[in-house]
C-alpha cells in the first residue's frame, strides 16, 4: 500500500467516524444494529428492538451490515464491542443484555422518559437516523 492509500484510507475512517458521532449527537435515542427493527438479522438485535418498541419510545436504528467498517469504527469510538449498541442523549447505555434488564426492571422506561406500563405500540416506531449520518455503501462486494 502507497503513502496516499494509507492517507486516503485514513481520512475515509475519519469521515466514517465522523458521520457515526453526529449521527449519535443528532438522535435522542439511537440503535446501532445488525438488520432492521423490522428485519432484525440477529438475535440480540431482535431483543433489543423489542425492548425499545415495547417502551412506545421512537428511536432511530443503524444497520451496521452493509459496511464492516461501520461497526470497525462505532466499536473504536464507543470502546464496547458488541453489537448492538444502545445510544441515548449522545451517551452509550450498552449493548443486549443490558438494555433487557434495563427494560425488565422499568430503568430503560424512566431512561427514556416512557410509561413503564405501556403496551407495545401497533407500528414500529423506529426512524431513519437523522440528517448528518449517510448509510455507507458496501464496496467490498
Amino acid at each position: 500500500m502507497t503513502a496516499d492509500a494509507n492517507i486516503n484510507s485514513d481520512t475515509q475512517a475519519n469521515d466514517l467516524r465522523d458521520q457515526i458521532a453526529d449521527a449519535i449527537g443528532s438522535n435522542e435515542v439511537l440503535l446501532f444494529m445488525k438488520g432492521t427493527p423490522e428485519a432484525p438479522a440477529c438475535g440480540f438485535s431482535a431483543r433489543t428492538v423489542a425492548a425499545l418498541q415495547a417502551t412506545g419510545t421512537p428511536f432511530a436504528a443503524v444497520d451496521i451490515l452493509p459496511d464492516p467498517r461501520i461497526r470497525q469504527e462505532l466499536s473504536a469510538l464507543s470502546n464496547w464491542p458488541t453489537i448492538p449498541q444502545l445510544f441515548v442523549r449522545g451517551e452509550l447505555v450498552g449493548g443486549c443484555d443490558i438494555v433487557i434488564e434495563m427494560h425488565e426492571s422499568g430503568e430503560l422506561a424512566e431512561l427514556l422518559g416512557a410509561d413503564a406500563g405501556a403496551e407495545a405500540p401497533a407500528e414500529p416506531v423506529a426512524e431513519a437516523p437523522a440528517a448528518g449520518f449517510t448509510p455507507v455503501e458496501n464496496r467490498l462486494s
